[in-house]
């Protein structure tokens, strides 16, 4: 498996709350359910929960740190393991080096990983595999390149109606100079000194071998590229055109495939996420998927009804106030809320805006006053009796 502590972004000395801060920030940007049809998230979703599986638990947490990946397979004995390694270190102080690990010559004969019986087949396959492995590493396998977050905010009408909008960001890029090798111009590379060549280090003791941290597996060091400073990209200042799909919200996150940072030895670029931040309205207010507007009437259209013209995000509509109308009532306006995001996908009904009637008097004046001295007539004695507390 991948090296969980690698995967999950986090240090070998991780505390157990940093592991799962750093685990639950990923499995919610990678999650299916955030990325429809991604099966590059999906991939790299599954990873992350297998990592949290292993660092995430207290007790396979501590085999892997001292007996690596073979820890974790089926059949492994703590017990026998721990007798391996002890074989290991005697056998590196005074064995003669040959056969498996350095075992012959041990208690007067040689080594032979079947006495540990399983145990002993797991770990000669697992040398194998290393073997194998650092002749991959040699041949210096496609590696994709990291995925990319920016943020844009957005007006609440494009969110509605969605957009196109142009942005400037900072993303890596290829470095023009070494053209991504991270390697000077004309320089040869060496040998890695720490791994001699080798592209792993021996680490627990010696009985596992980990990637030389060094030269990252290659086996060669290289004289760095002034530029990049070995590290093969450089920031550029990038203009695109985004289409900012309906229904996005504060926190919705839209992918541009192939934008983000440039793979190594020929790998797929990262993807770029685009983090949205929805600006507030002047005068709409918002409430999930629903949203509501204070519309201004007359004294007149209140008591007696009228057809009046409210605007919508897609245009102005006629609306019927009924007579007798308060203020602060609600008339409802079904589907003309914010849409679902992937509503296509998912079949959520797009929410609704809501028109809440705000009764304004008319300004001050004699004839505004010798009128409400007659409407105060068609009141109740005391429009407050109800009022208690």
């Amino acid at each position: 498996m991948k090296d969980p502590y690698a995967t999950l972004g986090v240090a070998r000395n991780a505390s157990a709350e940093e592991i799962k801060k750093a685990y639950r920030k990923l499995a919610k940007k990678l999650h299916p359910d955030v990325n429809p049809g991604d099966k590059k998230a999906e991939e790299r979703f599954k990873d992350v929960s297998a990592a949290f599986e292993v660092v995430g638990d207290p007790k396979k947490r501590a085999l892997y740190d001292e007996f690596g990946e073979i820890a974790l397979r089926p059949g492994f004995d703590e017990e026998k393991a721990q007798k391996f390694r002890e074989y290991q270190r005697a056998a590196a102080g005074g064995g003669r080096g040959g056969g498996f690990g350095g075992f012959e010559g041990f208690s007067g004969g040689g080594f032979d990983p079947s006495d540990l019986g399983d145990l002993g087949s797991m770990f000669g396959d697992l040398f194998s595999q290393r073997r194998q492995g650092a002749a991959r590493r040699r041949a210096r396998e496609p590696l994709g390149g990291d995925d990319v977050e920016a943020s844009i905010e957005v007006d609440l009408r494009d969110a509605v109606l969605g957009a196109e909008r142009e942005i400037s960001i900072q993303r890596p890029a290829r470095c023009p100079e070494c053209k991504g090798s991270g390697a000077k111009p004309g320089s040869k590379p060496h040998r890695c000194p720490q791994c001699n060549g080798s592209g792993e280090v021996k680490v627990a003791g010696g009985l596992m071998r980990a990637t030389c941290p060094r030269c990252e597996g290659s086996g060669e060091i290289k004289d760095p590229c002034p530029r990049c400073g070995g590290e093969g990209t450089v920031l550029e200042s990038a203009r695109l055109r985004v289409k900012i799909p309906p229904g996005v919200e504060t926190g919705s996150r839209v992918r541009l495939a192939g934008q983000g940072s440039p793979g190594e030895h020929g790998g797929e670029t990262g993807d770029l996420y685009l983090r949205i931040a929805v600006r507030p309205h002047a005068t709409v207010r918002v409430d999930g998927r629903d949203l509501s507007l204070d519309l201004p009437i007359t004294v007149a259209e209140a008591l007696q009804g009228a057809e009046v013209t409210a605007p919508t995000f897609e245009g102005p509509i006629k609306l019927k106030i009924p007579p007798g109308s308060q203020s602060g009532r609600r008339l409802r306006l079904r589907g003309r809320g914010l849409p679902a995001l992937r509503a296509g996908a998912t079949g959520a009904p797009r929410g609704d805006l809501y028109v809440v009637l705000q009764i304004v008097l008319p300004p001050d004046s004699a004839a505004a006053r010798t009128a409400a001295s007659e409407m105060q007539k068609l009141y109740p004695p005391d429009v407050r009796q109800d009022v208690r507390l």
